[in-house]
């Protein structure tokens, strides 16, 4: 398939009640894993792609060694990729543009893009926000890719206490709609996991909604129940493989 074709597939993987199921990957052994496993896309998490070249998450990682990761998977598996791309690595509309039309020259389909400030504090303003999602927009158009980008609210990430959590389900709701006006494809909340919250956000917006996997979040058929559209696994795959790593070379060194 052309990239174009890899994107509108993306999309249409997106099915309110039969949620995609995205298990992150962080290199391009990782990606081939999946794909032998029968994924039907990938998507890498920028905490996983981080750790897995010695950063820290949130944009400590040089861009142009997440493109050369990005090129790698590409290369490498022939499903649709999907990038962590956090706040895009720039400030300013144009350099998102930028930096967009490098991920996507690298062989992505999909970008996760967030709302809160890279290494500074809060969120970016809605209005702000959706100036620089219209950013990322036009460089797919430029590109000829219907790329799909998942527009994700940290509001409930960055609130710790869950009994607050549906005190921020109305602003959270504004966003997506803003979002979507600006050219969003998804809305992802990540943080967020209570059953009836979910179900309001998915019932109130039109975007497919992206939920990731936590301790105590609904299984997969509870999600799906819910409306969920996308289900994906965040840095966890990547603190799994590390462990099983370490775990394994303990039991060896102690004979």
């Amino acid at each position: 398939m052309s990239q174009a074709d890899k994107a509108r597939a993306f999309a249409a993987f997106h099915v309110k009640g039969n949620p995609l199921l995205l298990y992150n990957i962080w290199d391009a052994g990782s990606a081939r894993a999946i794909e032998k496993a029968g994924a039907a896309a990938v998507a890498t998490g920028s905490w996983s792609v981080a750790a897995a070249q010695g950063f820290h998450d949130g944009e400590a990682l040089p861009l142009d060694l997440l493109v050369t990761v990005v090129e790698r998977i590409a290369a490498t598996v022939d499903l649709p990729l999907s990038v962590d791309f956090e706040g895009g690595f720039a400030d300013a509309p144009e350099q998102l543009t930028q930096n967009t039309g490098r991920i996507l020259a690298a062989g992505a389909i999909g970008v996760n893009f967030e709302d809160q400030i890279v290494r500074g504090d809060g969120l970016h303003e809605t209005a702000r926000q959706a100036e620089r999602i219209a950013a990322v927009r036009s460089a797919g158009d430029s590109a000829g890719v219907p790329l799909f980008i998942n527009a994700r609210t940290d509001l409930f990430l960055k609130e710790q206490n869950r009994d607050r959590h549906g005190e921020l389900v109305a602003e959270a709701i504004e966003r997506a709609g803003i979002y979507a006006r600006a050219g969003a494809s998804g809305f992802f909340v990540p943080g967020l996991i209570d059953p009836d919250l979910i179900a309001s956000v998915c019932q109130e917006i039109s975007l497919p909604v992206n939920v990731m996997m936590m301790p105590d979040a609904p299984s997969i058929p509870a999600l799906a129940d819910l409306g969920v559209s996308r289900v994906s696994y965040g840095p966890a795959p990547y603190r799994e493989a590390v462990k099983a790593i370490a775990d394994r070379f303990t039991a060896i060194r102690s004979g």
